[in-house]
């Protein structure tokens, strides 16, 4: 049984999951833009104009983000009562820690899947290339998305959702930490190379999708991880590159 009191919120955050999200994205997108601010030393107004292009894109997608919620919200309520995706095939009484690895390992391995297919089928590349046009990659390039990309990222979404049978509160736990790593790994900051060596053998880092961002191939069509790199190394598609070699900018 749930806590009560931890029940509450988990209804509470179900009737306002885009809020919260939205109010996450924004702090952590800040959080990485003074970040980012250190590093370079000041931002310069290039780097503002910049931003607020990228924004653009942001207030566009809100509406169908903010609309594409509610199906969520339908489609676990839904799996829920009628006990259907995969975490519901597990032995009686499984463990709450095992649910939410194999759920959680879904939706991440779904999220692969979509970017793999975002870069492979040419009528899909339109919509995407958006997001890799970029020439010059930073923190507020997590904004730069089409917003037929925005509906089609969470069509799979939704579809992986479903299979998995994932409850609303694995979902929203994998929803928070994405949101983390996305505008983490766009930052224009470095991890040091030994915690990137120990790190990266799970997560994606700053430093390895940065390689995705490279200007030519193959490495754009390498890393295309969200949360865990474990999917490209598995599938063959991991990559590295010296981080002098990387040029962040792609030209169409």
């Amino acid at each position: 049984m749930i806590d009560k009191s931890i029940y509450t919120i988990l209804k509470h955050l179900s009737a306002h999951s885009y809020a919260v999200q939205l109010e996450l994205f924004l702090l952590l997108f800040f959080t990485g833009w003074f970040t980012e601010n250190l590093v370079s030393r000041g931002t310069g107004k290039r780097k503002w104009v910049h931003a607020f292009f990228n924004l653009k894109f942001f207030i566009v997608d809100a509406v169908p983000q903010a609309l594409m919620g509610l199906f969520f919200i339908q489609i676990i309520h839904w799996n829920q009562v009628h006990h259907f995706g995969l975490i519901y095939t597990l032995p009686s009484g499984s463990s709450p820690a095992l649910l939410f690895i194999v759920a959680f390992l879904v939706l991440d391995l779904g999220e692969y899947v979509y970017h793999v297919t975002m870069h492979k089928v040419n009528f899909l590349w339109g919509f995407h290339a958006i997001h890799h046009s970029d020439r010059k990659v930073d923190v507020s390039t997590v904004f730069r998305e089409h917003p037929m990309e925005s509906i089609i990222r969470n069509c799979f979404a939704l579809w992986w959702v479903f299979l998995s049978g994932a409850t609303f509160w694995i979902f929203f736990i994998h929803l928070m930490a994405q949101t983390f790593f996305v505008l983490f790994t766009h930052a224009r900051i470095r991890l040091p190379k030994r915690f990137n060596k120990m790190a990266g053998l799970i997560f994606v880092t700053p430093n390895i999708h940065q390689v995705h961002h490279h200007y030519k191939q193959p490495y754009t069509d390498r890393n295309y991880g969200d949360i865990l790199c474990i999917w490209d190394r598995l599938f063959g598609t991991f990559g590295i590159l010296p981080y002098k070699e990387i040029k962040l900018e792609l030209i169409i």
